[in-house]
């Protein structure tokens, strides 16, 4: 049987392939292989935009928002894709990336936004991930993750056990996508300073934060955005490549002036949240504490805790358990429990209402049936009511093991309580703080004139894209954290 599923997942791929079609790309102007019309990339894009935004948040700085969209439009206007309707998101992540996807949607992370030291690095940057919308690399992506997703299915029809978690999956694959090539990544390189310089900015700018790149740690961070290496593979010789495609431009163009903007673009992200922001939640001694909603829970020693706006997953390393707390949509605390329980297509074995903590709660056992029911899943919830929401714990494992986990999953669950630590509540996010230098120092002696400290200066230098050994002169702008 599973076979002839799988047989008919191989059928439904080789018929997708032969509807598929040449497009020509917008770029190049030769025929390419593309799944989807132009105007499915756009539907896509004001698909995902949604999930995006949901997943990580909106971070609001007003002027650096209009300041990426006045650009950004004035870009896409001399772009190879000028009728594209482009739009643009910070999201607030600490993590140092930017990303589009198909449609005209750009993204960058406020950890990027900080990295950069002037407003040309980020207008070179802008201009690279639009390059990979008109080139439309986004939807070619694209294209090779329908192969991937087709397969995928194969899977989730052959193992129905993982089902729920097949479909995770492919929301996954569809929001971070597959990494570029290094074709993809020169031609967006290309394009972006074509962009940056048909505009009027210093476009070799862009290959200064290249050097960024070159010392950015490789592993990807737990906000579930990768970063920008992982999703722009680097060929050692991008800033060479920028560097040379920037004078190309200034000797074509009559430009008499190229624009950095140094100062207007630190003076914008002045007081910019820096790191990891604890009023969205935080990690300390094995509680997880969130000041903005007021609440708190402990969670399993040795487990790993990652958090995001739409919810939080806690598993142990080996995998074979896993307790997710996110908020219940309804209007009653019955009406969220059923919402959510019948988006789960459980089977309920046990409910009864109950309290956590003097709050109102309801407790469910239920159980997540496979088709051979030799591989069901045991699931502890509880819902509860608080400040005006409605939460849920869900606690999740295999029916055979559920036993060895049931204990943990209800200590976190039943401990859920109020947050009233003031230590806890009035607790603050770092932010980058502007300084100007008084005179012709080092860098390592001018973040000692401002009290930086010794084990955060490399950091630091990092963060201005410079070495502690640099001089700076009197004037200079330099990027700190205010630790108030």
């Amino acid at each position: 049987m599973k076979t002839n599923r799988f047989s008919l997942v191989i059928s439904i791929l080789a018929f997708t392939l032969l509807l598929s079609s040449c497009a020509i790309n917008p770029v190049t102007g030769k025929r390419q292989l593309m799944f989807m019309s132009e105007s499915r990339e756009i539907r896509m894009g004001e698909e995902y935009d949604p999930q995006i935004t949901a997943a990580f948040g909106l971070y609001e700085n007003e002027a650096l928002q209009s300041l990426i969209e006045e650009k950004g439009r004035e870009m896409g206007k001399i772009s190879h894709r000028p009728e594209l309707e482009y739009h643009f998101r910070i999201l607030d992540s600490p993590v140092i990336n930017a990303f589009a996807v198909p449609g005209g949607y750009i993204y960058f992370t406020r950890g990027i936004l900080a990295q950069f030291n002037n407003e040309a690095e980020m207008i070179g940057v802008l201009g690279h991930e639009m390059g990979h919308i008109t080139a439309r690399h986004t939807a070619s992506r694209q294209t090779k993750q329908t192969l991937g997703q087709l397969l995928l299915m194969g899977g989730m029809i052959a193992s129905e056990e993982f089902r729920q978690y097949g479909e995770l999956a492919m929301v996954g694959m569809q929001i971070l996508f597959l990494s570029f090539s290094r074709a993809d990544e020169r031609e967006a390189d290309m394009l972006g300073v074509e962009y940056a310089s048909k505009i009027g900015y210093d476009a070799a700018q862009m290959a200064d934060f290249y050097r960024v790149l070159m010392r950015m740690n490789l592993q990807s961070e737990q906000s579930g955005i990768p970063t920008w290496l992982s999703t722009h593979p680097d060929p050692g010789d991008r800033y060479d490549d920028v560097r040379r495609d920037a004078e190309v431009w200034k000797d074509s163009l009559n430009i008499e002036e190229w624009t950095v903007n140094t100062e207007r673009y630190l003076n914008l992200i002045d007081g910019m949240v820096y790191g990891e922001d604890p009023r969205q939640g935080f990690v300390e001694d094995n509680v997880f504490y969130h000041p903005d909603l007021e609440f708190m829970f402990p969670f399993p020693m040795d487990w790993k805790l990652e958090n995001s706006p739409l919810q939080v997953r806690i598993a142990p390393d080996e995998g074979d358990a896993l307790m997710i707390f996110a908020f219940a949509k309804g209007n009653t605390l019955d009406e969220a429990a059923n919402n959510t329980l019948n988006q789960l297509e459980v089977k309920v074995t046990d409910s009864r209402k109950t309290t956590v903590n003097g709050m109102p709660a309801i407790r469910v056992h239920a159980i997540q049936e496979s088709q051979d029911q030799q591989n069901n899943l045991k699931i502890l919830s509880y819902f509860i009511e608080y400040g005006g929401k409605f939460y849920v714990f869900l606690g999740v494992s295999a029916e055979e093991d559920f036993d060895r986990f049931a204990g943990r999953f209800e200590t976190s669950m039943t401990s859920f309580n109020r947050l009233t630590d003031p230590s806890k509540l009035n607790v603050e996010p770092e932010r980058l703080k502007i300084i100007e230098v008084e005179h012709d120092i080092t860098l390592i002696e001018a973040f000692r004139v401002y009290g930086v400290p010794a084990d955060r200066r490399e950091e630091m230098a990092f963060l201005n894209n410079m070495e502690l050994s640099d001089h700076v002169s009197a004037g200079t702008l330099l990027k700190i954290v205010d630790v108030k």
